[in-house]
């Protein structure tokens, strides 16, 4: 009977272990990389997905960027120091939160540096240009774009967006307060607003830092990220307008910690498959026992909406989203 049962256990054991490995394959797992990263801007451009994000480490460290790109959300490869301190003269630490846009072919790549904490010192938001997602980028200003504080928001945390008409707009702010500018056509500026202004404030309730904005179905979504970045309570919520100007009116958290899963889910992008309904939130979070501020992973789950174009909870998972080719059209 022994030799009977032996078999099949193994049997048994083997095709176990092979479903698990097939399921592992076929989903991405959280994180999705490995190494400490933070901030995480998920974009697609053309058949390929890339992640920028923020090397996560002590201030002095964080002297550059590498990138994450990948054809099915489960298989990454990495794109090593594609922008730093030797092309970036005027920055020396606190490289972080990057946003990318492309324009005209060219990719324009927009950071914080130095973490300026007053009008006297020299950093903010720079921007970097090349010729493909991954780089080289060089300095495209050979100075910061802005470099002073505008109606309180510390110069960080910037996310360019491109509008329904085709304007390009640098959303940003750190300290409890946003802005909005709109960006100039070779993007070495900004175009004043018909009142004379260039910096108009959008901060909704809650907000601390970390803006992200989409469309769907003709509504902008704004979302933020709240509470501490350091801490575990760290989370992201949203609000709902019909322009990116708002008024932003705050709707809910929908992207927070599982003390069963991580702690400090936070400072969101969203990834948009062309052509669907289909969402996916990029993330970073604290694994469960890291006490280190700097210990964050980028992540990945699903984002959905309910009948009513409101966003659902995101669920944190540690399989992360199944494999999801992209289509082959054009830029979303």
């Amino acid at each position: 009977m022994t030799r009977i049962l032996f078999p099949i256990l193994l049997l048994l054991v083997t095709l176990t272990t092979s479903a698990q490995a097939q399921d592992q394959q076929e989903h991405a797992g959280n994180p999705v990389f490995k190494g400490w990263y933070a901030d995480p801007e998920g974009i697609v451009f053309g058949d390929t997905y890339w992640i920028y994000p923020t090397y996560s480490a002590p201030y002095d460290q964080q002297t550059f960027f590498d990138c994450f790109s990948s054809k099915d959300l489960v298989t990454w490869t990495k794109h090593p120091r594609i922008l730093d301190t030797q092309a970036i003269k005027w920055a020396r630490r606190a490289m972080w939160a990057p946003s990318i846009i492309e324009k005209e072919g060219k990719y324009y790549f927009f950071f914080g540096a130095n973490d300026i904490q007053n009008n006297d010192q020299l950093g903010g938001i720079g921007v970097a240009v090349a010729d493909q997602p991954a780089g080289p980028f060089h300095d495209h200003l050979g100075k910061p774009l802005i470099d002073k504080f505008h109606n309180g928001a510390q110069p960080i945390d910037q996310f360019v967006f491109k509008d329904q008409d085709g304007k390009f707009y640098l959303i940003y702010g750190g300290w409890r307060h946003c802005n909005i500018a709109q960006l100039n056509d070779d993007f070495t500026g900004f175009i004043p607003f018909e009142d004379g202004t260039t910096f108009q404030e959008i901060t909704p309730e809650g907000y601390v830092e970390g803006p992200f904005m989409f469309i769907r179905d003709g509504k902008y979504y704004f979302m933020w990220s709240e509470g501490g970045w350091t801490g575990p309570n760290y989370s992201v919520a949203y609000a709902i307008a019909d322009s990116p100007f708002g008024p932003f009116q705050r709707i809910g958290k929908v992207l927070q910690q599982d003390p069963k899963i991580a702690t400090g889910a936070g400072h969101h992008s969203v990834i948009h498959i062309p052509g669907t309904d289909e969402y996916y939130a990029v993330y970073h979070r604290r694994p469960l026992g890291e006490t280190d501020g700097n210990s964050r992973v980028t992540c990945i789950d699903r984002m959905e909406f309910d009948e009513n174009g409101r966003i659902k909870p995101i669920k944190i998972t540690h399989e992360g989203v199944a494999a999801r080719p992209l289509p082959t059209t054009s830029n979303d």
